[in-house]
């Protein structure tokens, strides 16, 4: 995996160097539609719209997602289903059946009778809140359900286990982090460089 990030992370920078020169020698040869990323312009788009390219949705959705892995990995929730369990395994899982089902109830409560919160002005989940929320919903309930499950089956003893947990996630998708920096860099300058 790691050997498969660097491929990925060496091919986007080589393809950035690319791209600027090829917006150079574009701008150069064309009356417009091209711009130069080693323009003045290119260069204060570059470093002064770097933090702006990266606030997407897909940086918190990833950050969200990963937290909810680490809690999921590291409460023992994955393979409580593969292995003998013992009894307070069976009540952890007893505990988040009802969880689980509170949870989606509240969440059917915000969307699915006529007038929810989490709906549209037209009464459509798409677009709506609730699709814009969609992501966050999932990993936040998962987060719960492993937190409860790892405290009540004893994987967890403290605060500070079920942080390390969260921390494990994130730090398990430091990769994708490298990755998604170097690609929305890549794909924002392609379309400074051939947009209009």
């Amino acid at each position: 995996m790691k050997r498969i990030v660097a491929y990925l992370a060496l091919t986007l920078v080589l393809a950035m160097l690319v791209l600027f020169l090829l917006s150079w020698l574009l701008s150069a040869t064309t009356d417009e539609g091209v711009h130069s990323l080693l323009s003045a312009e290119g260069v204060r788009f570059f470093f002064g719209g770097f933090v702006a390219m990266m606030q997407k949705p897909l940086l918190v959705w990833l950050l969200l997602l990963s937290m909810a892995w680490g809690g999921l990995r590291s409460s023992g929730l994955l393979t409580a289903f593969h292995t003998p369990m013992n009894m307070r395994q069976r009540q952890a899982l007893l505990l988040l059946s009802v969880i689980l089902v509170v949870y989606v109830g509240v969440i059917l409560l915000l969307t699915a009778i006529p007038h929810a919160v989490l709906l549209s002005s037209t009464g459509s989940l798409w677009p709506s809140a609730f699709s814009r929320a969609l992501v966050p919903i999932v990993a936040f309930g998962v987060v719960l359900l492993s937190v409860v499950y790892g405290l009540v089956s004893r994987r967890f003893l403290s605060m500070a286990d079920i942080c390390d947990s969260l921390i494990a996630g994130i730090a398990s998708a430091a990769p994708l982090l490298l990755l998604y920096v170097l690609a929305v860099q890549f794909y924002d300058s392609l379309l400074f460089v051939f947009g209009s």
